[in-house]
């Protein structure tokens, strides 16, 4: 069982953060049950992992690859109607974002905003004064 070490990986890697980020990637791979380049030896999978990355028998790219793109998540954009409105055309694209632009909708909030029931403002001249000065003149 040979002994392997940081610094026998770390040479391998930018730093001890993607060292660890990558031997776990690795040991999760053979834990669910990738092939190992190394002989075993009774080592556990992060052993097995650091002792391929060390002798170089992993492809460091590949790994940075599935590791990337298992924290990718799958788009989905609302394909069943094109969008005719090119202010929201981006968040279908991007994020899978779904979106209602029913006229109802947009017939409902105009119908909201030009009710009689909307309060009426008054502009009686006088300006409010929110600086800290005046606070402080109030609280005294």
């Amino acid at each position: 069982m040979a002994r392997v070490t940081v610094e026998d990986c770390v040479d391998k890697v930018d730093s001890r953060f993607e060292l660890v980020v990558l031997a776990s990637k690795r040991a999760r791979q053979i834990s669910g049950g990738a092939p190992l380049t190394v002989v075993r030896d009774r080592d556990k999978n992060t052993v097995v992992a650091l002792r391929e990355i060390a002798e170089e028998t992993v492809s460091l790219d590949g790994l940075k690859e599935d590791l990337i793109s298992s924290y990718r998540k799958p788009v989905t954009a609302n394909t069943s109607e094109a969008s005719s409105r090119p202010d929201i055309d981006f968040l279908t694209e991007a994020g899978g974002v779904q979106v209602d632009d029913s006229e109802a909708v947009s017939e409902d909030l105009e119908a909201s905003v030009e009710s009689e029931d909307t309060p009426e403002v008054v502009d009686d001249g006088v300006e409010a004064d929110f600086s800290d000065e005046n606070i402080e003149e109030e609280k005294a």
